[in-house]
């Protein structure tokens, strides 16, 4: 069967197509590195853990490029408010993001390319956009022009173009404009006081918003690529804006060949946001639940879908994802020999209750895999993985022999780390899973070596010094450890 994605252009499922046979290029969308991360980021991030880990599963080598938006209007006024220093905030909320990211068992792209490393690409393709009469200069910056290219207008949300609303054209910043309609949106804004600048043909200024990930993907890409994703509320105006700069600058359509949005997070029914007191931060959601456990609680829903985050949902995945664990913990305890005796062949209408169960097990493997490749539906391929788990956990209590029990439990520990583990990223390793806290003998060996570098890293965070920082968390990662910061200060467990 092949993967089938909702293709948000295309508004339908499609098969899933690459460029290159067995290899995908996947551009995502990042963070704007102004303050920590919250749940939305949390939920996007995940979703396309998920899309990344499957495509791999299905034998894809995936080179997945995720940027970091590190100079923007949101970072320029949170630094001004501090320090000034835009540079440090810049570097502390990457390092704090590669925590969080951490901390949720996310995977690392390949690439974390950031804007501000691609400014001159940026500005190259502007003078093309220019040069082509797609783009137009003004005293306050350089405009894409959207009437230059107006079949362009509205591939992903399906709005007119006589329709779209006023300032329509990004973050708009309240300022005066001399753009020549309310649809075009900056490529290059002119200098402002007490902001960082870049020398450009017109003059200092910086990028807009938009050409950034154009520039980025490009870079990595070339003319084309298979998928770019992002949160659902990234379609318009960002995404559609990319379509239009990178289209009229490579004069190819399309670049992108499957546009992949994933799906908002509510927090009791109400939309997330500060000015409602309901902004959940990821570090602190985590002072108070398990990684493990939100990651199952986003993860039990389409990624297109909606959340809604509530202490119901929280409370109900604390309990199906325990679940899962005794379950890997019980097979992993039976697991006697490493070369197992021979299972019987699985039977669905067997009367012996280990063939029929072996039956069982395989139809909700199988059905796992059709769950994931129809878009990648983790909603479903949980609902399999709690019933291999309820399955396994009879199965173990049934009184099977000890070669039977030891053979079905090296099988279970095989199924569950392919799905529960592998693809849904929810299990600890055999060590952490069979070890107490307390008794953990690798916790015991490294614990001091630990200790020692959160000391360094919260001596170089108190100093700035980011780089130092950096590279200090690289080594714990190196280690296999997951830092978690909170106000009473870091804590540590093992990956």
């Amino acid at each position: 069967m092949p993967i089938r994605v909702h293709d948000t252009k295309r508004r339908e499922k499609v098969d899933f197509t690459t460029l290159e046979p067995g290899k995908v290029s996947m551009y995502v969308c990042g963070v704007t590195v102004y303050d920590r991360c919250h749940l939305g980021h949390a939920r996007c991030y995940l979703a396309f853990d998920l899309i990344h880990r499957w495509l791999e599963a299905s034998g894809f080598d995936v080179d997945y490029v995720q940027n970091f938006t590190d100079i923007d209007d949101k970072i320029i006024t949170r630094a001004n408010e501090l320090d000034g220093d835009w540079k440090a905030l810049v570097d502390q909320n990457i390092e704090a993001y590669y925590e969080d990211m951490d901390a949720l068992n996310i995977l690392r792209a390949d690439s974390y390319p950031r804007c501000t490393d691609y400014v001159d690409q940026m500005i190259s393709i502007t003078e093309d956009l220019i040069n082509k009469k797609h783009a137009y200069v003004t005293d306050d910056g350089v405009y894409f022009h959207v009437d230059s290219a107006p079949d362009k207008y509205g591939i992903l949300t399906g709005q007119s173009i006589d329709a779209v609303r006023s300032g329509a054209g990004g973050r708009v910043d309240g300022t005066a404009s001399t753009k020549r309609d309310h649809k075009d949106f900056a490529l290059w804004k002119a200098a402002k006081p007490n902001e960082p600048t870049w020398e450009s043909p017109w003059g200092p200024g910086r990028p807009g918003w938009h050409i950034e990930c154009t520039a980025m993907s490009l870079d990595h890409f070339d003319k084309e690529f298979d998928i770019h994703g992002g949160g659902h509320d990234l379609r318009f105006p960002h995404h559609e804006a990319e379509i239009f700069q990178g289209e009229c600058h490579t004069g190819h359509s399309p670049v992108v060949h499957h546009w992949l949005h994933n799906g908002f997070v509510n927090i009791d029914g109400e939309k997330m946001s500060k000015s409602l007191g309901n902004f959940w931060a990821i570090r602190d959601i985590l002072q108070h639940v398990d990684a493990m456990v939100l990651r199952f609680a986003l993860i039990n829903a389409h990624y297109r879908s909606p959340i809604d985050m509530n202490e119901t949902l929280l409370k109900d995945a604390d309990r199906n994802y325990n679940r899962v664990l005794e379950s890997y913990v019980s097979a992993l305890k039976a697991c006697s020999d490493d070369s197992p005796v021979s299972l019987p062949k699985p039977d669905l209408t067997s009367e012996q209750p280990l063939v029929k169960t072996l039956g069982l097990l395989e139809k909700m493997a199988e059905g796992f895999a059709r769950a994931m490749d129809d878009d990648f539906n983790s909603r479903e391929a949980v609902a399999k993985v709690l019933g291999m788990a309820r399955e396994i956990g009879k199965m173990l209590q049934s009184g099977l022999d000890d070669a039977d029990k030891n053979a079905f439990g090296n099988y279970a520990v095989q199924l569950l780390e392919e799905t529960a583990g592998k693809v849904l990223g929810v299990l600890p390793s055999r060590e952490m899973a069979l070890a107490e806290p307390e008794d953990d003998p690798r916790r015991a060996e490294i614990a001091d070596e630990v200790e020692a570098l959160l000391l360094q890293r919260s001596e170089a965070r108190a100093n700035k010094d980011w780089p130092r920082a950096d590279a200090i968390r690289d080594e714990l990662n190196e280690l296999g450890v997951i830092v978690v910061d909170s106000s009473e200060g870091p804590t540590w467990d093992l990956a």
